[in-house]
């Protein structure tokens, strides 16, 4: 009703686009986000669903979970491994597990990738909110690893 009335409320659009995505509709998602126009696309909430479809993306190119566990198990220091879990972790909703592989890369090898864990644990927080609990938690298990 609220696009009906208004085709370009960021609040609506954004929060139906988060839908399809809780529903594995990633294309619905993308074609109702492009209807944000080209100035509200840096508002918090655009960029927070933006980031939910990219890792939503990257989750379906890693494989399963148990494989990508086999293989971090196999070999702790394969950081293109456990960065693959953390990923297909995160998009089968494992917040809690998914940070700890990233924060163990960014423990054990800080450049790898070009500091490509901790990047990819800044765009899980802003896909998260900023209040989310897992969001909080991992950006205090952050700074406590580079600042220490």
């Amino acid at each position: 009703e609220v696009l009906a009335a208004d085709p370009t409320n960021i609040a609506a659009l954004a929060g139906l686009a988060k839908s399809y995505i809780s529903t594995g509709a990633i294309e619905q998602a993308k074609q109702t986000l492009a209807m944000v126009p080209e100035s509200k696309r840096n508002d918090p909430a655009v960029r927070a669903v933006q980031a939910a479809i990219d890792l939503a993306e990257q989750a379906n190119a890693v494989g399963p979970i148990n494989e990508l566990e086999q293989k971090v198990a196999a070999n702790p220091l394969d950081h293109q491994a456990r960065f693959d879990l953390a990923t297909a972790l995160n998009a089968g909703g494992n917040r809690s597990d998914a940070t700890q592989q990233l924060l163990e890369i960014v423990k054990r090898d800080r450049k790898w990738n070009e500091d490509g864990a901790r990047k990819q644990l800044v765009q899980f927080f802003e896909a998260w909110g900023p209040n989310d609990e897992a969001t909080v938690e991992g950006r205090k298990r952050l700074s406590i690893i580079l600042f220490s």
